[in-house]
């Protein structure tokens, strides 16, 4: 990778706010990136992407989509990816109206971005929407004010996820979670 690129990569990282050298995420979310990738299977679609800081942590075996608003993101994301040698379809797609049929994944991703999104239950319904009987979503999040309301996980479950599994961070600052849709 050209050193323009580095660089053109790190400033939209700490843009993003996020990998600003691993440093502050080592010590706040610890291993959840991997956590969450890691249990991603089959055919994945990776939420708000960005510039693919998840991509090194899925399994060889997943067939990876990955959507962003920000197509100077996915840019990255792709530079990434091809870095590694990694195969993952990149396209611009809003979480509300994704381009997808009904019940295509069998797992989706989404680590630390609903909490820019303004419409989170829509979001959540159109996930739904997209991930398969029996599927996985899969979040990592980070509490703020607007989580009075619910946070992802438990807004995921009023539009019909259920809750399997979730761990609280930094005395719930953060919390992962893995939710799967019925069927």
């Amino acid at each position: 990778m050209a050193r323009s690129d580095r660089t053109r990569q790190r400033r939209l990282d700490r843009r993003s706010g996020y990998g600003a050298g691993y440093g502050c995420e080592r010590l706040t979310i610890r291993d959840s990136r991997p956590w969450v990738c890691r249990q991603a299977h089959g055919r994945t679609l990776e939420l708000a992407a960005g510039t693919g800081l998840n991509f090194p942590w899925y399994a060889s075996d997943v067939e990876l989509s990955a959507v962003d608003l920000d197509p100077e993101r996915l840019a990255v994301a792709a530079a990434r990816a091809q870095a590694r040698g990694q195969t993952v379809h990149l396209g611009v797609a809003d979480g509300r109206r994704l381009p997808f049929d009904d019940d295509t994944f069998d797992a989706v991703v989404c680590t630390l971005a609903l909490c820019d999104v303004d419409d989170r239950s829509g979001t959540l319904a159109e996930l739904h929407r997209v991930v398969r009987p029996g599927g996985s979503l899969l979040l990592l999040d980070h509490l703020e004010p607007r989580w009075r309301h619910g946070r992802p996980a438990t807004l995921a479950e009023r539009v019909g996820f259920t809750l399997v599994q979730r761990q609280r961070l930094w005395a719930g600052y953060f919390e992962r979670v893995r939710l799967q849709k019925p069927g």
